[in-house]
């Protein structure tokens, strides 16, 4: 498969920024009995992933502005362009030793998500996604998958814990939507729930309050392998609402409903 320069500048800036990852993740077992605890080495992970993806990104295209969950936003001098990073997507799962974590790049132009790549250092998955182009997994072509019954759909959302998120809320969805499906998954990073997604692996997943870093890339790696990414109106607004809503079409049309339904009461 031949890629772009622009996906080949994201996926060796992402590569780089794994090895680290990869290095702490392995180190992470023996930092579980210390007394210190691992918490402060995960976060110092997080930020030095993020130190090596704008440099690199920066390298190859200096000007562009940059969002990182890390170091917030930086304007560069091209105003239409702006790099959206998470670098460690899945922090508690990292932090348990739990291979469900991914390095997350988007870049917006003027408003729109026209490239994306997600990848997790711990299987060597990589996903990549460029506008109008299709989304892959590895040299892989991605579909959303087909299934037409949510009574056969495997569905990732989110799980709440006390202090974060609307638990009645969530309440709501989850008893909405539990008694309509086959399974419900919550996996822990929100940029792999939307590659599966992509991947056909699940065939829907929502979630509330995340961030543009958390949605960037995903966003275009369902649409581009065809799907629906909206948020929980129906709309294009993930970034202002921090909710999101994945899958084909008949699943996102139908838990469009359930969800709404469980948001009015």
């Amino acid at each position: 498969m031949l890629r772009s320069a622009l996906i080949n500048v994201m996926v060796a800036a992402a590569r780089k920024a794994a090895r680290g990852l990869k290095r702490d993740f392995g180190e992470l077992e023996q930092l579980q009995v210390s007394l210190k605890g691992p918490g402060n080495f995960v976060c110092a992970a997080d930020h030095r992933a993020e130190t090596v993806l704008r440099e690199e990104l920066g390298r190859a295209r200096p000007g562009y502005g940059f969002l990182g969950e890390e170091g917030g936003k930086l304007e560069g001098t091209d105003k239409t362009h702006t790099w959206i990073v998470d670098p460690l997507d899945g922090t508690t799962n990292f932090l348990h030793g739990i291979p469900q974590f991914a390095i997350s790049i988007g870049l917006e132009r003027e408003g729109t998500i026209i490239a994306g790549v997600i990848y997790n250092p711990a299987n060597d998955e990589l996903f990549t996604a460029e506008r109008g182009k299709g989304a892959f997994l590895n040299e892989q072509r991605l579909r959303v998958a087909g299934r037409r019954r949510l009574a056969d759909a495997v569905v990732a959302c989110a799980l709440p814990h006390q202090g974060r998120g609307d638990l009645a809320l969530f309440r709501n969805e989850l008893a909405s939507v539990q008694e309509k499906v086959a399974g419900l998954r919550r996996f822990g990073a929100a940029s792999l729930d939307l590659a599966w997604t992509a991947a056909g692996r699940l065939d829907a997943y929502w979630e509330r309050n995340l961030s543009p870093w958390d949605m960037a890339a995903g966003i275009l790696m369902v649409r581009e392998a065809g799907g629906f990414a909206t948020d929980l109106e129906g709309k294009d607004a993930m970034f202002a609402s921090g909710d999101i809503l994945a899958g084909n079409d008949t699943m996102h049309s139908e838990l469009l409903v359930l969800l709404k339904q469980a948001a009015a009461g």
